[in-house]
């Protein structure tokens, strides 16, 4: 990518203006520095949708086609071929990643990773004071609870990032690089969109917190001479990760299911006993937790499964299934009623915390199949749902449908690559 430059806002803020896809820079490898349409258009319209979700990340400002046609092997299998070129204009805060620490300290040049550590806190978090050794700790533990905190919504969306690499992890906490990134369709803890990972599946939907954590170990190992070598320290922004983590999933899954907390053991069995169930059989993710609002709503449990999440099955499913999925949501109706609000209370909470529109992977392999045959309004059309993701809007239901059987398998909706 290549830097525009840096503006701060009236408010203050402090941005960062990157164009992907706008050629080769002195830093350029072997690659030609351009970008497809096709990439630009997942790039710039998940990070839309990530935004408008409330999970943090990079911006999107503009999108612009070339006109250039741009060589690309997409899967990297010996058939390249010529595609749309395309430019994107990213907006941050700061594209500040784990990886450029790291850089400095596999050098063994301590002196810049102490100039980029003093430039980090005093832009971004001046909060923590002047820097000194307590600092940097401190600041490696709040980069530690920014990354738990974004991987934990991650979960709560059903965002699977796909190239979870040290370069890929902003410091401040953001979703960065839109690559084979890719949404849970049907609830599956090993799937990953990414052909590159699909045989070892590290960077898979279950693993990323696993991975998280790794990497703001490595962020740690980098940082060790900041710290004097003080492996306590280490060992405290580990352990602040953890600490973290299991927080926020467990406050972000308590709001899925309609609770303002998790009370005891028997609530952190009942989630992870929904989990279980969906993994299961092929069940949206989606669908069925805003589903369980209009299960909420009603004025006693249920006795038959309802037909509102039976519509998040992509098959038939067995009795006992179904059953078993009856008996949860009876016991998990009757905890709700212990929450003290009425059922339309309940359910509007839950609407506001479980989404009915997201970035599905064929909807965005329909909209750059359109762009590409010259007609970009379902890029529009796409974005302007995407923009009001827990509204129910009328009219555009079609977008909040499980997958389609056709998008099973097709190429740019369930297996992607890093060609970009």
């Amino acid at each position: 990518a290549i830097g525009l430059g840096e503006l701060r806002a009236p408010d203050g803020t402090h941005y960062e203006l990157q164009l992907k896809g706008a050629g080769r820079t002195p830093y350029s490898r072997r690659a030609d520095g351009r970008a497809v349409l096709r990439s630009s258009i997942r790039e710039f319209l998940c990070s839309e949708a990530m935004h408008h979700l409330g999970v943090p990340t990079t911006r999107a400002l503009s999108l612009v086609a070339t006109g250039d046609a741009v060589v690309r092997d997409m899967f990297y299998d010996g058939h390249p071929q010529e595609e749309p070129g395309a430019i994107v204009c990213r907006v941050a805060p700061s594209f500040l990643r784990f990886g450029n620490f790291e850089l400095c300290t596999s050098r063994g040049d301590v002196a810049l990773l102490k100039q980029l550590a003093d430039y980090t806190l005093t832009q971004f978090f001046p909060e923590l004071g002047a820097p000194s050794r307590d600092t940097y700790a401190a600041f490696f533990q709040e980069v530690a609870r920014r990354t738990a905190k974004l991987i934990a919504h991650w979960q709560a969306v059903g965002f699977v990032h796909g190239v979870m690499n040290t370069d890929n992890m902003s410091i401040l906490g953001l979703t960065i690089d839109y690559g084979p990134y890719g949404w849970v369709d049907d609830f599956n803890p090993d799937w990953t969109p990414n052909t590159t990972d699909a045989e070892n599946g590290r960077y898979r939907f279950g693993n990323q917190p696993a991975i998280g954590m790794w990497n703001i170990e490595r962020l740690g190992v980098a940082l060790m001479p900041l710290f004097d070598g003080d492996e306590g320290l280490l060992q405290a922004g580990l352990l602040e990760y953890q600490r973290a983590l299991n927080a926020q999933m467990l406050a972000r899954y308590a709001a899925k299911l309609g609770l303002s907390t998790l009370e005891d053991d028997a609530d952190v069995e009942r989630v992870n006993a929904c989990l279980a169930w969906l993994a299961e059989e092929e069940t949206d993710l989606t669908l069925f937790f805003r589903g369980l609002s209009r299960v909420v709503f009603s004025p006693t449990a249920p006795t038959v499964f309802p037909d509102v999440l039976r519509e998040a099955f992509y098959k038939p499913v067995s009795e006992p299934h179904l059953a078993r999925g009856l008996q949860w949501l009876t016991a998990w109706w009757q905890r709700t009623r212990r929450e003290g609000a009425d059922p339309v209370e309940l359910a509007r909470r839950m609407d506001a915390v479980n989404p009915k529109y997201v970035l599905r992977n064929y909807l965005a392999q329909e909209a750059i199949d359109a762009a590409h045959a010259g007609d970009d309004s379902k890029v529009h059309l796409l974005l302007d749902v995407m923009r009001h993701p827990f509204d129910e809007q009328p009219g555009r239901e079609s977008y909040a449908a499980r997958r389609p059987d056709w998008a099973r398998s097709k190429p740019g909706c369930s297996a992607l690559s890093c060609s970009s």
